[in-house]
């Protein structure tokens, strides 16, 4: 059965009314590859438009918080936590971020963590791409949930 089609064909939001609210948690990652100049001017903090990776941070959070926004069939949440965090690798021109969503409700926060990863990225190629505009976004992954009826779930690594 389809959980987003009504008996007529219909796009529907999932009724989680029944479902038991449990903790849950959802972490998430992905990355953006830059040129040395990027990483430089981020790790030195010298970009001309900021503080990149504090800003990228705030807006990852935001863009969790507004999820069911976004995603037309995403249940509004009231998030417990979100972090947003990021790992720089200056061999490989990486920036990581891995993003953590919590909260106690009904229905997971997968969605939550993935939109923080995806929007803390754009905001950094929009923060950088003054600088050169070839970056590139990838692998943005779900790697880890806890939490309700389907229990704990982690990527293979």
């Amino acid at each position: 059965m389809l959980t987003h089609i009504d008996e007529n064909g219909n796009a529907r939001m999932v009724d989680i009314t029944e479902k038991d609210k449990t903790f849950r948690v959802a972490e998430a990652q992905g990355s953006i590859i830059a040129s040395k100049k990027i990483i430089q001017s981020v790790l030195k903090n010298i970009n001309k438009k900021g503080d990149v990776l504090t800003v990228a941070k705030i807006s990852g959070i935001q863009g969790a918080k507004r999820t069911s926004d976004l995603i037309p069939l995403c249940h509004s949440i009231s998030l417990d936590s979100i972090t947003v965090d990021f790992k720089i690798f200056e061999e490989s021109f990486e920036i990581q971020c891995i993003a953590v969503a919590k909260c106690s409700g009904s229905t997971g926060v997968e969605m939550e963590a993935m939109t923080a990863v995806s929007i803390s990225l754009l905001t950094v190629y929009d923060m950088c791409k003054g600088i050169d505009k070839g970056m590139i976004i990838n692998n943005i992954i779900l790697t880890k949930k806890t939490g309700g009826a389907s229990g704990t779930w982690e990527k293979v690594k």
